[in-house]
């Protein structure tokens, strides 16, 4: 690629500041716009055009571009539903006549067709932000494969758009919730106890710079349920890292160390969001961010006490899926650091992640120690004050219709203790526990959460034990100090990880239906509820070669569908009615994390064909609402309709953008990055040309019919006297077999291969190529 085809594909910033939109050219650009919309007065007073205005059809298109008048035309002809994106639910031409840069916009040229159209709008707006008033643009940027284009704009655009840090500069922007629905909406943030240089570093903040009307308060040493709860009605953000920084005059201060935000109302650091997120920014080359990461997860563990759901004051009782460990680990792996120095940060992560694992998931409430399993559990008090106000009416209403009050006095007196229900008590345990999972909300949990023993957080333990027995043995030499001086050895760890995956296979494992469920603590029985979480056994290793066989052969079916994988069964979510609405997290939606696990999982067990597979599907499901809706990359989707625009729960976060999507959604955008790694090159080209998951595996199917027919006739009605020929032959096939090419045809034409036992031979080396050229078009694998 040449230096001008890769400046064609930069960065916005890059792009409108450099080349044809450089100052100097700008202004030649703006004599050529007037003359494209004035003409050229002869003495006559008749207009007369240009003479010789011509295009270079040797040369790739580009136009001359009035940025806010072409915007305004593209807005009114083409936005006929008045959302400031162009999709395919507006009745517009879907045609707009610009003209040519070479011809000084003299001849036109028409762009044709939602996807060109969104990318014009979405480049005029990129431009404004630049301060362009006109422009040259290439024609590649606007027809650019969409596969390319999505990639680029979230490592160029949209981890930028997510980036947030806690300090002065970032304040302003990061005490903004639109979750908080209390009266008192005044920017605050909390201190963790005996942090008196962060301390002093904010209440300098809130006097130099009092527009920001900055509250500054500290956080006791202990942190009670009973605090948080106090503390509700004046929520705030928690703080994170920081480091020292030198200023422009060398000033050395503190600068927040900086972190991904899922997006939309998420604007805080999330538990499980940030592991999925580090896995895009690692994909990316954004090692440093990753490792930002990590050490706000490894203060707020140190400062809080565990992983939070996330860093605002009302989730200080409450953690998330655990993934510590295998972040912290792929961070290492990529960092470029001294090998020391590397050390001695993956240290502080493991000591991190052994206090939390002992303090948070292996001691009272969440520690089960009849089964010796964990739950979510968290020890919260009262409601959840980040729900919207209506939230939980039609729970309390026949509570207060019982007392004759009000929902707004009913809810007053219990939150203040005035009233005792212990119905109402549980209810909010299991809810708050629901958070805690990650996957509020569900049928799956619905009144039981807190009792349940699930596969998906003993899957993540069981990770944890693995990890850090690992780490401690291949890296620290079998001997590993904690900060009291305790030294652990990796035989600890592993016999932990084997206790929890013998635990595993008693309790949550069902050999006659092949797959995990939770088992409930209380009720000793396993759940019916069928979540696509058992995958996560696979992802973690703690299924058997078996039941990883059993997993993909009986039950990824019952989850697969055309855009990816639901997270749930139909069956298991049961009858949908006016007084049981949808819960985001079951059938038919799918989201992020749950993709990626799979992947992994299906990879780890040598799958690779059916994580490929899967791959394609959702990330299929994200390329064409990209195309039709205006670059939207949203929370999650229906995966059975394909249908992001969702009444369900909360809605979906991501689809409320005016002309240009500028984050789209953190682990989504990281879904997409990596997902790409799992495709081959043949699926990446059906992919930007947004062929349907069915149309592209049905012509895979029957390409490898035929190949799978050819090899077994060939093999089968030839012999050959010759046995060192024959054996030679023999290795021919088995190298074309094993080959990538013919990765996910293995296993079947092995099976018809071995009952010959290689008596037959192939006539000549020419055939093989032959097949494995048809291979090499057909393969999915």
């Amino acid at each position: 690629m040449t230096d001008t085809e890769a400046n064609i594909y930069a960065d916005s910033q890059t792009y409108y500041s450099t080349g044809g939109n450089s100052f100097n050219q700008l202004n030649v650009n703006r004599v050529r716009s007037f003359v494209m919309s004035k003409g050229v007065q002869g003495k006559t007073g008749h207009i007369r055009k240009r003479r010789a205005s011509h295009d270079e059809m040797t040369k790739p298109r580009k136009f001359l571009i009035d940025v806010e008048e072409t915007k305004r035309l593209i807005l009114e002809q083409e936005d006929t539903n008045g959302d400031f994106q162009i999709t395919i639910d507006d009745m517009g031409p879907k045609s707009l006549s610009v003209g040519t840069a070479d011809s000084g916009g003299h001849r036109k040229f028409e762009i044709r067709g939602t996807y060109m159209l969104s990318n014009l709008l979405q480049e005029l707006a990129l431009a404004e932000d630049h301060g362009r008033k006109h422009i040259v643009l290439d024609e590649a940027r606007l027809n650019e494969n969409p596969v390319d284009r999505l990639s680029r704009m979230i490592q160029h655009n949209f981890w930028d758009g997510l980036t947030r840090r806690i300090d002065a500069d970032g304040l302003e922007i990061i005490c903004a919730d639109p979750k908080n629905r209390t009266a008192d909406h005044s920017p605050r943030i909390y201190i963790p106890f005996g942090e008196d240089e962060q301390l002093q570093y904010y209440n300098n903040v809130a006097e130099t710079r009092p527009h920001l009307n900055l509250e500054v308060e500290t956080l006791p040493k202990e942190i009670t349920p009973e605090y948080v709860k106090s503390i509700n009605d004046r929520p705030g953000i928690l703080a994170l890292a920081m480091q020292k920084h030198a200023d422009s005059q060398g000033n050395v201060t503190l600068k927040g160390v900086p972190f991904i935000v899922p997006g939309g109302r998420f604007n805080e650091m999330y538990g499980w969001d940030s592991y999925f997120e580090t896995l895009g920014l690692a994909v990316d080359g954004r090692i440093e961010m990753a490792k930002g990461m990590v050490d706000n997860f490894v203060y707020e563990i140190t400062h809080y006490g565990k992983i939070l759901n996330a860093n605002r004051s009302y989730y200080l009782t409450r953690s998330q899926p655990p993934f510590l460990t295998d972040m912290a680990i792929k961070v290492y792996e990529r960092l470029t650091d001294e090998t020391e120095e590397k050390k001695t940060w993956l240290a502080s992560a493991i000591r991190a992640a052994i206090k939390e694992y002992h303090t948070v998931w292996m001691s009272p409430p969440r520690y089960d120690p009849i089964t010796g399993l964990s739950r979510f559990y968290p020890t919260g008090l009262g409601i959840p004050p980040e729900t919207e106000a209506s939230h939980f009416d039609h729970v309390i209403l026949p509570y207060a219709k019982k007392l004759g009050l009000s929902i707004k006095e009913y809810v007053s007196k219990y939150q203040s203790q005035e009233i005792h229900e212990p119905n109402l008590d549980e209810y909010f345990l299991h809810d708050r526990a629901v958070r805690e999972s990650g996957h509020d909300t569900t049928y799956r949990f619905e009144q039981r959460c807190a009792h349940l023993a699930t596969i998906d957080l003993n899957s993540l333990l069981y990770k944890y034990e693995l990890d850090i027995g690992q780490v401690i043995r291949t890296i620290y030499d079998d001997r590993f100090e904690l900060d009291d001086g305790i030294v652990e050895t990796s035989a600890t760890w592993f016999d932990r990880a084997t206790l929890r995956q013998e635990r595993i296979d008693k309790y949550l494992w069902n050999e006659e239906k092949s797959l995990y469920y939770d088992y409930d603590t209380v009720k000793r029985e396993q759940s019916v509820y069928e979540s696509v979480t058992a995958l996560w056994a696979l992802w973690a290793g703690c299924a058997s070669s078996e039941q990883a066989e059993k997993l993909v052969r009986i039950s990824l079916p019952k989850f697969e569908v055309l855009g990816g994988l639901v997270s749930g069964t139909e069956d298991s979510r049961g009858t949908i009615a006016l007084d049981r609405p949808n819960r985001q997290w079951d059938y038919p939606f799918g989201w992020a994390p749950h993709q990626i696990m799979a992947w992994r999982g299906l990879e780890n067990y040598g799958y690779m064909t059916e994580a490929r597979r899967l791959a394609y599907r959702w990330l299929y499901t994200i390329t064409k609402s990209f195309v039709d809706y205006n670059g939207v990359v949203p929370e999650k989707y229906d995966v059975v309709t394909l249908n992001h625009l969702l009444k369900v729960e909360y809605g979906n976060v991501g689809v409320d953008f005016k002309f240009v999507p500028r984050e789209g959604f953190g682990w989504m955008n990281a879904s997409y990055q990596v997902g790409l790694s799992y495709l081959t090159h043949h699926m990446r080209r059906a992919l930007g040309a947004c062929t349907s998951p069915e149309v592209f595996f049905n012509r895979s199917r029957m390409n490898k019919e035929i190949v799978i027919e050819d090899v077994t006739k060939i093999i089968t009605t030839v012999e050959s006297e010759d046995s060192q020929k024959q054996e030679e032959i023999e290795t021919m096939v088995v190298e074309v077999i094993s080959s990538t090419t013919f990765q996910g045809l293995s296993n079947e034409i092995e099976s018809k291969i071995e009952p010959i036992a290689y008596d037959s031979v192939i006539q000549s080396k020419a055939a093989i190529d032959n097949i494995n050229s048809i291979g090499q078009e057909s393969s999915i694998g």
